[in-house]
């Protein structure tokens, strides 16, 4: 009879950790879903961050790398959990049209046109238009991403604004690729390509490539996070997803953001106190 009732209280100890083990083992085998850009994986920037997030907070994070233009388009379908993108008007208008909660800034770095050590289309300075111009003049090899990312919508822009809505010259080739591949096409082509900072600090196969102009205000890159609205799509784990927000854009998370560096050089900017 005393061991019956001893019995029975460690019956339910067992239970109870029994119960907790299959709850974690659910939320080890079931990720949240990040739809983010190449640049932020291929930069090597996840590597470095969502080790930290899932000691902090024992969320797995399983991080779909495509252009922002495609990845909104996974948040749009209810295909991702939460959106880590860099392209601001199209992360406010995707909020605004219902389907992600609140936008949060979380870091910045910037874009670089890349291009030649020879530089023959003399494109080289701190004016981006007026080195695509140049580029544009001399029929030059130009790769483009081509892939509605928010580094091919940047590129796009400064396009329009020294006048060509679309270019056209012979030289210019949209790969349709991550940011990676175009670097690597450029090295191989001897071309010229617009990158972000932190892809081409982590990216190994220049050949004679160098950075030909920076430092222009419009080369500016904000990078923003949302969590998929579970109003509209009741699977997203929208709890996990606020979880990751919140530890990225607070004191801890943006100091491990700040921490990432490659040969002593950071790549990534916190700015979501600002």
């Amino acid at each position: 009879m005393v061991t019956s009732q001893v019995y029975k209280p460690f019956k339910a100890v067992a239970h109870v950790l029994i119960a907790l083990a299959a709850t974690v083992s659910i939320a080890q085998t079931n990720p949240i879903v990040m739809a983010s850009t190449t640049s932020t994986e291929q930069s090597g920037l996840f590597a470095h961050l969502l080790p930290e997030f899932k000691k902090a907070t024992g969320i797995e994070v399983k991080v779909v790398a495509l252009g922002t233009g495609q990845a909104l388009d996974m948040g749009r379908r209810g295909d991702a959990d939460v959106m880590f993108v860099h392209d601001q008007a199209a992360e406010e208008k995707i909020v605004a049209e219902g389907f992600a909660l609140k936008r949060f800034a979380v870091m910045y770095n910037d874009f670089v046109l890349i291009g030649p050590a020879a530089d023959l289309a003399k494109a080289k300075g701190k004016d981006i238009v007026e080195a695509l111009k140049k580029i544009n003049s001399a029929n030059a090899g130009f790769v483009s991403r081509g892939d509605k990312s928010g580094t091919h919508a940047a590129e796009l822009r400064y396009w329009k604004a020294g006048g060509l809505e679309a270019p056209q010259f012979a030289g210019y080739k949209a790969c349709g690729c991550g940011m990676g591949p175009a670097l690597n096409m450029a090295a191989s082509a001897g071309a010229y390509v617009l990158a972000d900072r932190g892809t081409w600090l982590s990216f190994k196969n220049r050949a004679d490539l160098v950075v030909l102009v920076e430092g222009d205000t419009r080369l500016f890159n904000q990078y923003g996070v949302m969590v998929v609205n579970p109003a509209r799509y009741p699977h997203v784990k929208a709890g996990e997803a606020q979880k990751f927000v919140d530890w990225v854009t607070s004191a801890p998370g943006q100091a491990v953001v700040a921490s990432y560096k490659i040969g002593g050089e950071q790549l990534f900017f916190p700015n979501a106190a600002r």
